[in-house]
C-alpha cells in the first residue's frame, strides 16, 4: 500500500483556509458523538491508565479529552485555530489543564526526552510528513515512554474499501484539510525506529466507507 500525497517543506505556521478550517471544526463537533461510539471500545483499551502529563498530536476539538483524569497537563499541539475555542471548552468541562501550542506536529518545539505519553487519534492521516512526526515522537518521549494511536490506514488492495479510497481520495482530502485516507500508517510507524511497536488492524463498519479501515496500537521509545 502506498500513500499518494508526496510530503513538501514544513513550517511551523498552518496554511489555514476559512472556509475548511471552520467546516471542520463544526463537523467534528456535530459527529462527535457518533465517531466516539465508533471507536470507544478500542479507546478505552489503549487509552487506559495515561500519566498525568500527556502531548496530543491533533487533539482536534477534544474527543479523547474524556480519557483522561481530572487535573491532568495535556499539551495540545493542534495548529489549526479553529479548533481551539471548542478544545479550550472541552478542556474547562473536563477539568484538563491545557496547555496549547499552535504548532505543527513536525516541529513540536517540545525539549528531547521530555515525555512520558505522545498520544494520537485520526491525525497522522492529516499531517504533511508522517515520518517526520514520529520522528519528533521519539524525539519528545524519554526512554521507555509510550505513543499510542488509534488511525484509520489504507485498505487492503482489491477491496471495496479500497477502489473507494482511491475514487474519493481528491475531494476527501480537501475536505478533510489534506487528509489521506491511501496511508500504510502501521509501516510507517514500524520504520519510525522506535524500541518495539505493537498494531492491531480492525474494521469499522461506518457510511463514511474510506475511513472503515483502521489500526491501534502502540510503541515504546
Amino acid at each position: 500500500m502506498t500513500d499518494i500525497t508526496t510530503p513538501r517543506p514544513f513550517g511551523v505556521d498552518f496554511e489555514r483556509h476559512s472556509l475548511r478550517g471552520r467546516f471542520n471544526a463544526a463537523f467534528f463537533r456535530l459527529m462527535g458523538p457518533y465517531i466516539e461510539w465508533t471507536l470507544r471500545r478500542r479507546k478505552q483499551r489503549i487509552f487506559a491508565h495515561l500519566p498525568r502529563e500527556v502531548v496530543e498530536i491533533g487533539p482536534g476539538v477534544g474527543a479523547n479529552l474524556r480519557y483522561l483524569s481530572p487535573g491532568t497537563n495535556l499539551i495540545a499541539i493542534e495548529p489549526n485555530p479553529s479548533m481551539h475555542e471548542p478544545l479550550q471548552e472541552a478542556a474547562r468541562r473536563r477539568g484538563v489543564e491545557l496547555d496549547l501550542r499552535t504548532r505543527r506536529a513536525e516541529v513540536t518545539g517540545l525539549p528531547d526526552n521530555s515525555a512520558d505519553c505522545v498520544i494520537s487519534s485520526l491525525a497522522l492521516c492529516s499531517v504533511q510528513d508522517p515520518a517526520a512526526v514520529l520522528a519528533e515522537v521519539r524525539r519528545v518521549l524519554h526512554p521507555g515512554g509510550t505513543f499510542r494511536f488509534l488511525e484509520h490506514v489504507a485498505a487492503p488492495e482489491g477491496t471495496v474499501t479500497r477502489w473507494a479510497q482511491r475514487m474519493l481520495r481528491r475531494p476527501w482530502a480537501w475536505t478533510f484539510e489534506g487528509c489521506s485516507c491511501e496511508r500504510d500508517l502501521e509501516a510507517v510507524i514500524r520504520d519510525a525506529g522506535f524500541e518495539n511497536v505493537w498494531a492491531e488492524p480492525y474494521r469499522v463498519h461506518s457510511p463514511f466507507l474510506p475511513f472503515n479501515t483502521q489500526i491501534v496500537g502502540m510503541a515504546w521509545a
